[in-house]
């Protein structure tokens, strides 16, 4: 089968399609055809050697995939159109996958619009409702709001009932936040990065019930500063650095009683992940029917140009998923 290959661990000029061997399914799994898949940091971080897959996982990039039930398990029949979180091996043409872990691509979207949703959205649901179990009386504070993730916390934020403060780097970033459903949008680049106070007004001087960060060290003491008391601040990516700077006082937490998460979904058991799955599946997916939620994606590009898409996903232009399409 056709499958993206990396000569090396470096730069994105190194991934080419190349052949792989079809994966063999194990008890419980389906083969997939994939029909399109997606590119997400964690894809750009494993190319550069900083992200291996979990032991015993294909070494292909992707973490999900939309596509066509080639070869059946579970409750799936053959030619069921799913959409799949992966541990990888997405970018390829057919790969394996636990049958809990496949989702029913939601009647007429397509398969470039359904490869946008198992990573990002699981992601998102995840940290909204299994950790910071969200609430219509919280207020979410989502950075890098017009990424992948941060369109779609922006939108389950919403179903929920909460308030959200988004941040961004460009106001056209910011317009695109306010379009999904973002209440207040901070342009974190004209603050200087110094968006604590912005969001302390925003909140009628309370701060923020939860806030979602992704960028780490840099932002950690603005994010201290936009915190009401008792937050529950998940951190999932460190894009900004891990280290954090001299003088760094913890106290700040300690007064506000913050609750301090650090969060991962590939590590997870399999058991956890099918439970995110299913509680997805039932709580989240009917509202891409009914129009509560919706689809964000930046562009989409032939696996053959696997590297165009990473050089954009690592340029920071992309607003919402870059989806590489396998088989038209």
């Amino acid at each position: 089968m056709r499958a993206v290959q990396l000569r090396e661990f470096g730069a994105a000029s190194l991934l080419y399609v190349g052949s792989a061997d079809v994966p063999v399914p194990k008890a419980g799994e389906v083969l997939l055809r994939v029909k399109a898949t997606a590119v997400n940091r964690a894809d750009c971080m494993q190319r550069q050697g900083k992200y291996p897959p979990p032991k015993g996982e294909s070494e292909i990039l992707g973490l999900e995939a939309a596509g066509v039930v080639e070869q059946p398990a579970g409750a799936w029949k053959v030619g069921d159109r799913v959409i799949a979180l992966l541990q990888g091996g997405g970018y390829a043409e057919q790969v394996a996958v636990p049958a809990p872990l496949c989702m029913p691509l939601p009647e007429g979207m397509s398969f470039v619009d359904g490869a946008c949703i198992p990573e990002a959205w699981l992601t998102a649901f995840q940290h909204l409702h299994f950790t910071a179990g969200v609430e219509a009386k919280d207020s979410v504070l989502v950075h890098a709001g017009a990424s992948g993730v941060g369109t779609a916390a922006i939108q389950l934020a919403k179903m929920a009932g909460a308030k959200v403060v988004a941040t961004a780097g460009s106001d056209e970033k910011c317009n695109f936040c306010t379009k999904y459903g973002a209440d207040v949008v901070l342009n974190y680049k004209t603050l200087g990065g110094k968006f604590g106070t912005e969001v302390r007004e925003a909140t009628e001087g309370k701060g923020v019930s939860i806030i979602l960060d992704c960028v780490g060290a840099s932002y950690f003491s603005e994010n201290a500063k936009a915190a009401a008391v008792d937050c529950r601040w998940i951190n999932y990516a460190f894009l900004g650095g891990s280290q954090l700077p001299d003088g760094t006082d913890l106290r700040w937490l300690f007064g506000k009683r913050v609750n301090l998460h650090f969060s991962t979904l590939r590590s997870r058991s399999l058991a956890y992940r099918e439970s995110l799955v299913s509680s997805f599946a039932s709580k989240a997916l009917p509202g891409f029917l009914d129009g509560r939620l919706r689809v964000v994606l930046d562009s989409k590009m032939p696996l053959d140009e696997v590297q165009k898409a990473h050089e954009r996903m690592e340029s920071n232009e992309n607003k919402g998923k870059i989806v590489l399409t396998v088989e038209e």
